[in-house]
């Protein structure tokens, strides 16, 4: 609908998440996001009379970016820059406007495409996941598995969740799927001391990355985020660098709820990065841009489908693309 505009990133960026602009993954973000049609720019035109831009359009436009979970600061940023060019007469036709949307979709989520880069002198390169049940952790947990042994990374899993029934036996599943040990001890075992166990066996294989699963929690359980501050602690025992990345998981179908998520497992425990799962169902994907805006966390994931291949990279060039895409293109 919107003619594209693409700016150069960061080149060690764009170098770093080379592998994501296979036409794979990126056609599938765009196919799967929205159903492949965006919300954002689906019949504007039929918004705009005789073509001409005015405060109707972006006061439509605005309802739009609220609707679609780019929350009110996010939404009154963009709309407030767009006003601004419309006053200067910048914003002369639709392309025009589809251009500074662009522009400002890129601002925003542009400092937060930051790709996981493991460091190769840490063995191992501690990964943390956390988040809410249901956000697809375990899953996603598998998948980075795959993608890290394709890099030719040893793996190991720390089964960390040891209060859901079936929680091991799901984290067993995959690291026999993808061929790597998983640390485990039985059922109401101390999480923090499976970690640990974990910490000192990737140690003593000299395992390349330890990714440890914990129990999923709602952000306001103050006793579990408790115990996950413990295994941080913990870890720290025996590697005061460890964990490398704290990564929280959200699905982005919760909307403004995972914008809550974030902020809260952040203050609890200080995350370094983000995977959102499941934009390939009703979700609008505008979540994105409202935790971009309120909170600066690295975005390294996104995930579309169930497959270890429907996990990419974060790229903001692409996701915008995705976002401003429809099915007449």
């Amino acid at each position: 609908m919107f003619g594209k505009n693409k700016a150069s990133g960061d080149e060690n960026a764009a170098e770093a998440v080379k592998e994501t602009k296979k036409p794979g993954f990126v056609k599938r973000l765009r196919a799967r996001l929205n159903q492949g049609d965006s919300w954002l720019t689906m019949d504007v035109a039929d918004l705009i009379p005789g073509g001409k831009i005015d405060e109707l359009t972006l006061e439509e436009l605005e309802t739009r970016l609220l609707t679609g979970d780019v929350g009110i600061d996010a939404t009154e940023k963009i709309i407030g820059n767009l006003e601004s060019k419309l006053r200067r007469t910048e914003l002369k036709d639709l392309q025009a406007l589809g251009q500074a949307l662009r522009s400002e979709l890129r601002e925003i989520l542009e400092p937060v495409s930051k790709p996981l880069q493991v460091d190769s002198s840490r063995k191992p390169y501690v990964i943390l996941m956390v988040g809410v049940n249901g956000a697809g952790k375990t899953t996603t947990i598998g998948k980075l598995s795959r993608r890290f042994l394709d890099q030719g990374h040893s793996v190991m899993l720390a089964a960390g969740d040891t209060f859901r029934a079936a929680a091991v036996e799901q984290l067993q599943t995959w690291g026999q799927r993808n061929d790597v040990p998983v640390i485990a001890q039985q059922p109401g075992a101390d999480p923090a001391a499976v970690v640990y166990d974990a910490l000192e066996a990737a140690k003593a294989r000299g395992i390349d990355v330890l990714i440890a699963d914990t129990a999923g929690r709602l952000h306001t359980q103050d006793n579990l985020m408790d115990e996950l501050r413990k295994v941080k602690r913990v870890l720290s025992r025996l590697d005061e660098q460890a964990p490398d990345e704290t990564m929280l998981i959200i699905d982005a179908g919760n909307g403004q709820n995972a914008l809550v998520q974030a902020q809260q497992f952040h203050e609890a425990i200080g995350l370094t990065g983000l995977t959102i799962t499941k934009l390939d169902g009703t979700a609008k994907g505008g979540i994105l841009v409202a935790i971009a805006q309120q909170l600066q966390i690295p975005i390294r994931f996104i995930g579309v489908g169930e497959q270890a291949a429907d996990l990419g990279v974060f790229s903001a060039d692409d996701y915008v693309d995705a976002l401003l895409s429809s099915n007449t293109e």
